[in-house]
């Protein structure tokens, strides 16, 4: 299969990309059960805690308060790092993040490397960068190596591979790994990628990882997942390389304490995540010899200026906001043409491409407020979404060509229009005159012409009713009147 644009620079706009999407009722159906199964556990477990609105506001505080003091804890997690044996490098954008990783993987003469699974890799584009570097990036992730081989793209934040069924996975290993008879249970299935990656984690000697978190008390990274994979990235390769947003930081390691657990209630409705993984420098004999991390500005600095859009980097990325989201349920994720799907990368995508691109996609979304219900961290999408929509607002009106444009002069009509009484009443009688060719036998209009036609091309418009409301008080008033006198 051919995967979606992932890059928000060459994405098409959000209703254009999702359209298709809503026409293909298998994926669909994919992404609701997948999405249903993953709250229902997700709200079993966060109801047994009796102090979840308690942890909520505890996490939300200490994201907060890192956000509010970054330059202090990046500063101590560099120090610490160092002193532990690793090397800390600074990447003010996506393009220097990959130069600097290419440059230690050639030095490392590295002509394959195994990867974690990491959002932040796939923000910056790194695995075209290493391929075009003549290095070959292996997704060990169960669903990121069925992407991978598929040729596909994620589609969730956390189960990347939601969209795709377990007869389509088989059909994906049967092709790619040589196994016509492989079944499609799921035990077989597992076994088939365990045997495929399992010489690839014996033999590669350089890891490339993400960071849930990075601790400043003592320079550790901390990693969770649910396969082992991300275990065997971290212990076995000779030099490993950690790819993190510089929001990643937490001030002490008895944060964990709040944040894991909120994280994985969130994330797959677990206690905990079943491997938690800490990671602080080099131990000689013991793991990698060789330990950098690259600290990933790419705009995030820019967001921190911001009061209201400041709040969208507390997210630890959970993706509980996706499967509780409507927009997202219909959608699923290749619709937003990014790595960061759903409300968050309704926020988060915008502000990282400088409103420059995604404009779009502040306007996926109901407003209904469902992502800010189930946030652990208590992000206000619905908030950043209102702002952003104002920004793209504020950018039409200056990049409008005026006159030849026809939603200004459309606006512009309407302002002429608006601004009198009567010429509103006689534009509401023109429009119902006019509107009589296009309405149904039911009292519904399913199909405009021109700039209309963007209307119902997703919804149906009711008629304009005979008697408008002002005619309706007037005449009310006027009976009331007889009556009294």
């Amino acid at each position: 299969m051919s995967g979606p644009v992932m890059d928000p620079r060459l994405a098409p706009p959000f209703p254009k990309a999702a359209l298709p999407i809503l026409q293909n009722t298998q994926l669909r159906k994919n992404v609701a059960h997948a999405t249903d199964v993953i709250q229902t556990k997700r709200n079993r477990l966060v109801a047994e805690k009796t102090d979840w609105q308690e942890l909520r506001t505890s996490a939300a505080a200490i994201r907060a308060h890192v956000l509010a003091n970054l330059a202090t804890y990046l500063d101590e997690f560099e120090k610490k790092c160092t002193a532990a044996g690793g090397v800390v490098h600074w990447a003010r954008d996506a393009a220097e993040a990959r130069q600097i990783i290419i440059a230690i993987l050639q030095e490392e003469q590295a002509t394959e490397v195994i990867k974690i699974k990491t959002m932040t890799s796939a923000e910056i584009q790194l695995n075209p960068a290493l391929e075009a570097a003549g290095i070959i990036a292996i997704e060990t992730d169960l669903a990121e190596l069925i992407l991978q081989l598929g040729q596909d793209e994620p589609s969730h934040i956390v189960v990347p591979a939601l969209h795709v069924n377990r007869q389509q996975v088989r059909e994906i290993f049967a092709r790619r790994m040589g196994l016509p008879q492989l079944p499609d249970d799921p035990e077989a299935l597992t076994a088939a990628a365990r045997t495929y990656l399992r010489k690839k984690f014996l033999s590669v000697p350089t890891a490339i990882s993400g960071a849930n978190f990075l601790i400043a008390e003592n320079g550790s990274v901390a990693i969770v997942e649910s396969e082992g994979n991300g275990r065997m990235c971290l212990t076995l390769p000779r030099t490993l390389i950690t790819l993190a947003g510089i929001e990643k930081v937490l001030p002490r390691f008895s944060d964990l304490e709040v944040l894991l657990q909120v994280l994985a209630r969130s994330a797959t409705g677990e206690r905990l995540n079943p491997y938690n993984s800490l990671w602080s420098g080099v131990v000689p004999g013991d793991g990698p010899q060789r330990f950098h991390v690259v600290l990933l500005d790419n705009g995030r600095s820019e967001i921190l200026g911001r009061k209201v859009e400041r709040q969208t980097l507390q997210c630890i990325r959970c993706a509980a906001c996706l499967n509780t989201c409507p927009v997202y349920r219909q959608t699923g994720g290749h619709a937003y043409g990014s790595p960061y799907a759903g409300p968050i990368g309704a926020i988060l995508t915008p502000q990282l491409e400088h409103m420059r691109h995604g404009q779009s996609l502040p306007y996926a979304s109901s407003l209904c407020a469902a992502c800010y219900e189930v946030c652990p961290v208590k992000i206000n999408i619905p908030e950043v979404l209102i702002d952003l929509r104002a920004k793209v607002v504020d950018q039409e009106r200056e990049e409008v060509k005026r006159w030849t444009d026809p939603m200004y002069m459309g606006m512009k009509a309407a302002n002429l229009v608006f601004a009198s009484e009567s010429r509103f009443r006689l534009a509401q009688w023109f429009g119902r005159l006019g509107l009589r060719l296009f309405t149904d036998k039911d009292g519904w209009i399913r199909k405009l012409p021109s700039l209309g036609a963007r209307w119902t091309l997703s919804r149906d418009l009711p008629a304009m009713p005979d008697q408008t409301f002002r005619n309706w008080w007037a005449e009310r008033e006027g009976r009331g009147g007889k009556e009294a006198r």
